[in-house]
């Protein structure tokens, strides 16, 4: 018996896991995909997410898990009536794939075992421990006195265990090598309802111009990429030589409720998988927070299972809370997330 099996090698899972194993407990991380996994995502380290690094991991994000620009200066929106908000923060410019594999090393430093290429399917509660059910390379039963689920978004255990609604947002994206009139070490979000359902974003990766938009109606995309990639075109001098590749994935959609997932009993959740995101899919920082949180609370009552989940709730209060006025922020810039406005 595990005395913690997380769900997920992301940033959430890894931090956990990191955390619970230099306290002396024995850890399972599962991942599904093989490592070192790939995530679509803009891959932008913000400030806060850069002093948590420092905080919890003690040590500096390593340059070779960096692209070109390897510095992230802020981020610049452009609201739905076209007028533009510049947030200047000092960060970084990763690929996620190199990033979280990093992560995912200090856990493993510390002890924990990790698995990849292995899903979790089911789990349940038998009151004394946990009983997981895995597909994979790991394709038995495992048990562990604690769970938590770190598998974000595209995870099924939110629905079939925590009966979680599915609610999700279909992202969309496109690297292209070309040529703009773009400052590269910016993030740029675009929230004008012609080029998204929910935002449309611009930054380059090791020269590659990266293209994305987002909608809850996959039918959408086509017309929204269009759409948006010929503003480019008559705004800023887009000019495309050729595609390098796209892909598509899946967010959580954020409600006004900010109704997070802690969990239930032993089974836990963190990162996504909770509820978790900022605006404009900033998750990061949020994964390692929760991350942080969940795995304190365990280890701070390891034996006492009925004040773990209080706790943790407690030890999330700032990751919440943050996240709350990043959408209040948000919602003051666009009237198309006005419902995300603290009332």
């Amino acid at each position: 018996m595990y005395d913690v099996i997380i769900a997920g090698g992301g940033p959430a899972g890894a931090t956990a896991g990191k955390i619970l194993a230099e306290r002396g407990f024995s850890v399972l991380i599962v991942e599904r995909c093989k490592l070192p996994r790939y995530k679509s995502c803009s891959g932008m380290i913000i400030k806060k997410s850069v002093d948590l690094i420092q905080n919890i991991y003690s040590k500096e994000i390593p340059d070779y898990v960096k692209c070109a620009p390897a510095d992230n200066r802020g981020m610049i929106f452009t609201n739905d009536k076209g007028e533009q908000y510049k947030f200047e923060q000092k960060g970084f410019n990763v690929w996620r794939s190199s990033f979280d594999n990093w992560l995912l090393e200090q856990a493993i430093e510390k002890g924990a075992k990790v698995v990849d290429e292995t899903s979790a399917i089911n789990c349940e509660d038998n009151g004394d421990f946990i009983s997981a059910v895995f597909k994979g390379k790991l394709s038995k039963s495992e048990t562990a006195k604690y769970f938590i689920d770190c598998s974000g978004a595209t995870g099924s255990l939110k629905h079939s265990v925590f009966g979680i609604e599915k609610d999700y947002i279909i992202t969309y994206q496109a690297f292209y090598n070309g040529s703009i009139y773009l400052d590269p070490h910016y993030f740029y979000a675009y929230l004008q309802p012609q080029f998204s359902r929910y935002d449309a974003w611009f930054n380059v990766k090791d020269n590659m111009l990266v293209f994305g938009v987002a909608s809850k109606d996959v039918t959408d995309i086509q017309i929204c990429y269009n759409n948006f990639i010929n503003y480019m075109k008559d705004n800023h001098g887009l000019k495309i030589f050729d595609k390098v590749k796209e892909e598509k994935w899946i967010m959580p959609r954020m409600r006004p409720d900010f109704n997070i997932n802690y969990g239930k009993g032993r089974l836990l959740s963190a990162g996504e998988s909770a509820g978790f995101l900022n605006p404009m899919g900033e998750g990061i920082s949020c994964a390692i927070e929760s991350g942080c949180a969940v795995a304190k609370a365990i280890a701070d009552n390891f034996n006492s299972s009925e004040n773990v989940l209080p706790c943790y709730r407690e030890y999330a209060k700032d990751v919440f809370a943050y996240m709350k006025r990043q959408w209040h922020l948000v919602g003051l810039m666009s009237e198309r997330f006005s419902n995300m406005r603290n009332r």
